[in-house]
């Protein structure tokens, strides 16, 4: 085996891979429970990936037979109803992990110097996975992925003097068509897997050269033995690899649970209209976006003018790119910053969550009023941030990780 690991070696770096990214690749000792979600997001983009072969293998690109190629896949085909519904639930609980993934940063301050280009990397990714999604959805051709593909397409043609042409562009044809369908199965399965791989693989590269974030915020990196190694880093591999693994079982319990006894999560995950064939001539009670999406379609229905409302919607993704040069506290760590940080971050989540809650909901007048109050919450976090962040007190941060 060492002769053969040699041999390999004289041709591929393989030994020095393995040694700079795992086995002498030093994280802080004091990670927690939320540092478990970039392994369980690496989970879910294989899940998705290998299923989603699987299901391409019987699955027709074409609108006279998608749905029914659907049905074939959930009733015929052996363990297709499974591999479905893994890719199904797989999507939700993608998200789930992403945004988690995504909080635990702004709680740790993730996104400091020196991590802003991991943070943009990771921001890319966020945008690319929310395109797969929702390229994805159109592909069962039900109602809501009819429906729901027609209001999000049209509005690019709010865009001034191009987005008639641009909306056109997209679909392929004047509606929502087997043109649409077809060139949403090509980037859903080959364009945007290929783009979320590359994006991975440049995140984690990021990650290993200015090394792991942890809860206190210090820089591990900062405190080194005669040998070079951090004092208060142990080796990714086997200690991490290893709670990686008990966190992977945990999580595919609860996975499991949901996909046999709860895939469509009484229609947060699979939603009843996407049950029923699309049909052009009849228009669903209520059109809305899967969970993941409706914080956002809750801003756009906000406002009131219709390119108002794809600025407001476009500028609440684009704002969280530029988070590592709004945050000026000194701290990176939530456990060592002042009140009215913790206040803001507590009020933003809140605001979050029921934006996501209003996306769902029909647009009447009340609701409307307080996802217009909710979306200046949210922006405010952000536009605010330069103020609170630099006038607040500080705790002061520890020389080591405690």
């Amino acid at each position: 085996m060492t002769n053969f690991v040699g041999w390999i070696d004289d041709r591929f770096p393989l030994t020095k891979v393995w040694n700079e990214h795992l086995a002498q690749y030093y994280a802080p000792r004091n990670f927690n429970f939320w540092y478990f979600f970039g392994s369980l997001a690496i989970l879910m983009l294989v899940n998705q990936i290998v299923t989603g072969i699987w299901l391409t293998m019987h699955y027709k690109p074409d609108a006279a037979m998608a749905f029914a190629s659907v049905e074939y896949i959930m009733r015929d085909v052996e363990w297709g109803w499974l591999l479905r519904y893994l890719h199904s639930t797989g999507a939700s609980m993608f998200f789930v992990v992403i945004y988690l993934h995504m909080f635990r940063a702004l709680l740790y301050g993730s996104y400091k110097q020196p991590r802003e280009l991991l943070w943009i990397f990771g921001m890319v990714i966020y945008v690319a996975l929310m395109a797969e999604a929702f390229m994805g959805y159109l592909l069962p051709w039900g109602q809501m992925s009819f429906w729901g593909a027609q209001v999000i397409i049209s509005l690019f043609g709010a865009i001034p003097y191009v987005g008639e042409g641009l909306a056109q562009w997209i679909r392929g044809d004047f509606v929502i068509s087997d043109a649409t369908l077809n060139r949403f199965f090509a980037f859903h399965v080959i364009a945007v897997p290929l783009v979320l791989c590359a994006l991975v693989f440049l995140h984690i590269v990021a990650l290993h050269k200015v090394g792991s974030n942890n809860p206190d915020g210090v820089e591990i990196k900062n405190n080194k033995d005669e040998n070079g190694i951090p004092l208060d880093g142990i080796p990714f591999h086997p200690y991490y690899s290893v709670k990686d693994i008990a966190g992977v079982v945990v999580f595919l319990f609860v996975f499991s649970i949901i996909v046999f006894f709860a895939p469509e999560m009484n229609g947060y995950f699979l939603e009843k209209d996407n049950f029923v064939p699309a049909n052009p001539l009849k228009t669903p009670e209520h059109i809305a976006p899967l969970w993941y999406f409706t914080p956002f379609y809750a801003i756009l229905r906000a406002v009131p003018d219709k390119l108002g409302g794809v600025i407001a919607m476009g500028g609440a993704i684009a704002i969280l790119f530029v988070l590592p040069w709004l945050d000026r506290s000194p701290v990176k760590s939530m456990r060592y910053r002042g009140m009215l940080s913790k206040l803001a971050l507590g009020i933003f989540v809140i605001s979050f969550f029921a934006l996501g809650w209003l996306g769902m909901q029909a647009a009447t007048p009340e609701f409307t009023i307080l996802a217009r109050i909710f979306s200046l919450i949210y922006f405010a976090f952000f536009i605010l941030m330069p103020f609170y962040t630099k006038m607040e007190t500080t705790k002061p941060v520890p020389e080591r990780v405690t």
